[in-house]
């Protein structure tokens, strides 16, 4: 078999300038399972990355390899547009079974294209037909998509830098981020002080912002950083959002179907939305993205919205195992439980080296910030971002058989997501080559000078 070197110099030949993993993670996989990929080589690797988030239950789960094979053993269609079929039946049980009873009783569901991005720009299509508003409300650090609406509503400047006319009223509010707080107070004082500049904003004459059609917000911030909300907070978001008259969108693209440790990360704070954004998990592994919404801004016309391969019936087959195997043996408990774990480990982690910053997360989906302790701190005690030791940090991982993604202000956050099946076993040999690289790191660019705290 050719080496990675051979697929990587084909790759570059061929390939666009705007990929991105490769030039982080160069390998070539050619054989997965769970949470193990094996490269070109023949080196075997933890899979931290797991598509992004698609992989809850990691590659090629034997549900999931075994539903592909009856959709395509059963000479069902492949490809339906939006006509309907016993698996998108069975799918659509299953989902609105997942789904808040509340929420799900009075719910209408949009397939769209295979990306969650296509999901964010029919979400927003859809509360601008139905309230006849125009601006939207995204918050700093929030990431949405590529496309051209839902990279308007992406707080990230750098892919939006070359691109002129996005889309006009996007109106970006403060995020609870503890650890760099807008407004230098952190904790509950910080989030507080922000939900209270968001309701008088939007209660002011002369604020700027026309009545909005939609506010969209993630739970967990994922490319932001790994920032969780505060549960207070995203019901102070619904109950102003109420107020107002704005439908409030929930983007559960990465964050859908146990990866926060509840089955979708808004139900941590038990708010009900007007919409909610799925895509990722929802396929098992494969393309798909949906809307659930509420019925009452169901008012758009047929075919407002549309996608050729809005009818992947693979996809449906792959997802409704995925969601069935995640109910019956309560993955959402085991990814609350083990996350709390490798949450733990990392902060111990912390303890003992001097570049983490802050380490985060909810259940399954976990964040370390690389910080440079010999920058100046701020008011609140934070150190500034240190992107260039978090990239050495995420190569000496590769190195050494663990695959991780950076994200977050300055891309100084190494993000951990795991698929959804990780073992305490696992979660011990990831958390000792994590140690060991950070370790390997800072010898070097710390010329040795490492602080240990207690």
């Amino acid at each position: 078999m050719p080496s990675n070197t051979h697929y990587l110099e084909s790759q570059q030949r061929r390939e666009s300038n705007a990929r991105s993993y490769p030039r982080k993670i160069p390998i070539a996989i050619t054989e997965a399972s769970g949470m193990m990929v094996k490269d070109a080589d023949g080196k075997t690797y933890y899979d931290c990355l797991a598509g992004a988030g698609t992989l809850a239950l990691g590659h090629n789960h034997p549900v999931v390899v075994e539903a592909i094979r009856s959709t395509l053993d059963s000479g069902l269609p492949l490809h339906t547009l939006d006509l309907t079929t016993p698996v998108k039946e069975a799918f659509v049980d299953e989902l609105y079974q997942l789904l808040p009873a509340a929420f799900a009783s009075k719910a209408r569901i949009q397939f769209c294209g295979p990306s969650g991005a296509d999901g964010v720009e029919a979400a927003v299509k859809l509360v601008k037909t139905a309230t006849g508003r125009r601006s939207m409300l995204s918050f700093q650090g929030g990431y949405h998509g590529m496309t051209h609406g839902a990279l308007s509503l992406t707080g990230n400047l750098n892919p939006k830098r070359d691109i002129s006319g996005l889309m006009p009223e996007v109106h970006f509010l403060p995020y609870p981020y503890a650890y760099r707080c807008p407004f230098e107070l952190g904790g509950e004082q910080g989030w507080r002080v922000g939900s209270k500049y968001i309701e008088r904003t939007l209660s002011d004459p002369e604020s700027g912002i026309t009545a909005p059609a939609g506010m969209i917000v993630e739970a967990v911030q994922g490319e932001g950083g790994v920032i969780p909300a505060p549960d207070e907070w995203l019901r102070e978001m619904r109950r102003i959002t109420k107020q107002n008259g704005i439908p409030l969108i929930m983007d559960e693209v990465q964050t859908g179907f146990g990866r926060t440790g509840s089955m979708f990360a808004f139900q941590h704070s038990g708010i009900i939305p007007d919409a909610v954004v799925l895509s990722k998990a929802i396929g098992g592994s494969l393309p798909l993205s949906v809307v659930v919404y509420s019925e009452e801004l169901d008012v758009w016309e047929p075919g407002a919205h549309a996608g050729t391969f809005r009818g992947n019936q693979l996809a449906m087959a792959a997802g409704l195992a995925t969601m069935k195997f995640i109910r019956e043996n309560r993955i959402d408990e085991h990814a609350a439980a083990i996350g709390g774990r490798l949450l733990e480990r990392l902060r111990q982690i912390g303890r003992l080296t001097s570049c983490i910053g802050d380490v985060r997360g909810r259940g399954l989906m976990i964040g370390v910030e690389i910080v440079d302790t010999n920058g100046a701190i701020d008011v609140l005690g934070s150190y500034p971002a240190r992107p260039d030791m978090a990239k050495a940090i995420q190569k000496a991982c590769l190195e050494r058989g663990l695959i991780l993604e950076l994200g977050g202000r300055h891309g100084s956050v190494v993000r951990l997501l795991p698929p959804l099946i990780i073992t305490d076993e696992q979660v011990e040999e990831i958390a000792a080559i994590f140690h060991d690289a950070v370790r390997a790191v800072e010898r070097v660019m710390l010329g040795g000078l490492v602080e240990v705290r207690g």
